[in-house]
């Protein structure tokens, strides 16, 4: 394996990773991974050799995805939320107040895919605000705004939805 297909292949993790907190349906990460893994090697003379694919394989696999809520908006499917299929990687907490990754993932899909997308790139995959925004094909101050919108519909989404687990316990 040449020295560029390596460097693609050793992003495969953070492009599973992105796919999935994307998708929230792990057979459609797949798909999505797969899908940017292949467009990324029909267009391996696009990358500039000498640099790390990750921000290239990101941007292909963002514009996937957005081709995808496009194609769906288009056919129909109001929702593009599917309930998340992985096995449950996190113990119940044992203290009160702390959120599980589960309640995450679920917030975050309440959380517009635009805002979705720079939360994650960022603070997700750990890029800089110029580089996500690289990624995104936005101005960097349109993606600040957005991860900071981001995490507030965020904390909102996940303030609500313990609000409504109190309510329970106390019903």
């Amino acid at each position: 394996m040449d020295g560029r297909r390596k460097a693609i292949v050793g992003e495969i993790p953070g492009l599973r990773r992105y796919a999935r907190a994307l998708m929230h349906d792990a057979d459609a990460a797949d798909d999505l991974v797969q899908d940017c893994l292949e467009r990324a090697f029909l267009r391996l003379d696009n990358w500039q050799t000498g640099t790390s694919p990750r921000r290239w394989l990101f941007t292909l696999m963002h514009n996937l995805f957005v081709d995808g809520v496009r194609a769906r908006k288009r056919r129909g499917e109001v929702s593009d939320q599917v309930a998340f299929d992985a096995p449950d990687l996190s113990r119940a907490p044992e203290q009160n107040g702390v959120l599980d990754l589960r309640d995450v993932l679920d917030a975050l899909q309440d959380v517009s895919p635009e805002r979705r997308a720079a939360i994650l790139l960022v603070g997700v995959e750990g890029m800089s605000y110029a580089e996500a925004a690289e990624v995104l094909d936005i101005p960097t101050g349109t993606l600040m705004s957005r991860v900071a919108r981001g995490r507030q519909d965020l904390r909102d989404v996940l303030d609500l939805a313990r609000r409504r687990r109190i309510l329970k316990a106390v019903e």
